[in-house]
């Protein structure tokens, strides 16, 4: 292993921000590998994680079994984890201009296909290689204004040519579920049996520009423009993970993860050696834009009725809100049958406040499908 430091842009005189990248293994493999944690900086259990697995890759190095190209970054977030207000730390926004720092990625397809128009070809592979290339020379182009902007392109920058993207995450108190593209869901299938993903959420575009869709929309646009003409690859499996919720951050659980992630690479041949059965799938995939989102109808003392992972039906009671001056209580029912896959960690809410949500099978919602 051995690690590199990226220096960003300057926010300020006397301050810098870096983010260090951990590499194993060798570009001669021709595969890579892309894990990433912390890009919402108080999401703690998928550094852990991160880091667990890093322990992990240093062993499987050590014995020779690396057969891919590995880049690891344990703290994707530097600028997040630097933002404190009153002892709180404020990880998920910078602070300066309120931007989610998993929103907002750039999607360049319609630049990539006028860069590489004319240079395709018959060979997939070889179309790859010419898409990356034009990628990276595109992002190399740009002249970030900001160091949130910078932190983003040298992100990207880290990860457009590997064939497997990892982005860990948690939510406020959840399951373990992942985020990913319709198209490549048969590639991510055996990491979500891997991890006992509790809910699996599909879409070709969220509308949020998160960083798993800022490399697989690019991909499904890019075949989408020329797959009558040329062979176009999936590109990456890129896949969005959520680890459970803010507070699950202990070594059984990272442990846990992180050998199911070495698992699912030993399964797609990263990893020289048998992979685990194959569990069985916890819960079938469904759209993202078949979740129901509850929001608070009025404000007020919030009680959860219903655990995070349970299987709900539709019509079952979820939320109970009590009104803070008589104790008035509302009923929050579920319109949906699925999985209650995520809740909020708040106790009280005010009216509108985001609740939970809970997978379905029927798309019930269109736009921007991503929370703030």
């Amino acid at each position: 292993m051995h690690s590199a430091k990226h220096r960003l842009l300057a926010a300020t005189d006397g301050t810098a921000h870096q983010l260090i990248s951990h590499h194993f293994g060798s570009e001669a493999h021709g595969k890579k590998i892309y894990i990433q944690a912390g890009l919402h900086a108080d999401e703690i259990p998928g550094m852990l994680v991160a880091l667990t697995v890093m322990d992990k890759l240093q062993q499987i190095e050590q014995q020779g079994r690396l057969r891919c190209e590995v880049v690891l970054v344990s703290a994707a977030n530097p600028i997040g984890l630097s933002q404190y207000v009153l002892g709180y730390g404020i990880g998920r926004f910078e602070l300066a201009s309120g931007r989610n720092f998993n929103r907002g990625f750039p999607l360049l397809a319609p630049q990539i296909a006028d860069a590489v128009e004319g240079k395709l070809g018959a060979d997939a592979e070889a179309n790859r290689a010419v898409i990356r290339a034009a990628w990276r020379e595109l992002l190399l182009a740009q002249q970030p204004r900001q160091t949130f902007d910078d932190m983003q392109r040298t992100l990207m920058l880290l990860s457009i040519d590997a064939d497997i993207i990892l982005d860990l995450h948690c939510s406020r108190e959840a399951t373990m579920h992942l985020y990913t593209g319709e198209a490549i869901w048969p590639d991510a299938e055996p990491l979500a049996r891997y991890l006992g993903a509790r809910a699996s959420l599909l879409a070709v575009d969220s509308g949020g520009q998160s960083f798993d869709e800022a490399h697989s929309f690019t991909w499904w646009k890019l075949q989408q423009r020329f797959g009558e003409q040329f062979p176009i690859p999936r590109g990456s499996t890129a896949v969005t993970v959520e680890h459970r919720g803010q507070r699950d951050v202990t070594d059984e659980l990272a442990q846990q993860d992180a050998t199911a992630i070495i698992e699912y690479l030993t399964y797609c041949g990263a990893i020289d050696g048998p992979a685990a059965p194959l569990p069985p799938l916890a819960w079938p995939a469904t759209p993202l834009a078949g979740s129901e989102q509850f929001h608070a109808p009025s404000a007020g003392i919030l009680l959860h009725c219903v655990d995070a992972g349970a299987e709900v039906s539709v019509g079952q009671q979820i939320f109970v809100i009590v009104d803070t001056a008589d104790g008035t209580r509302t009923s929050i029912h579920s319109r949906t049958a699925g999985i209650f896959y995520m809740r909020r960690d708040a106790r009280y809410v005010r009216q509108g406040d985001p609740l939970g949500r809970v997978s379905g099978h029927e798309v019930i919602r269109s736009g921007n499908l991503l929370s703030a």
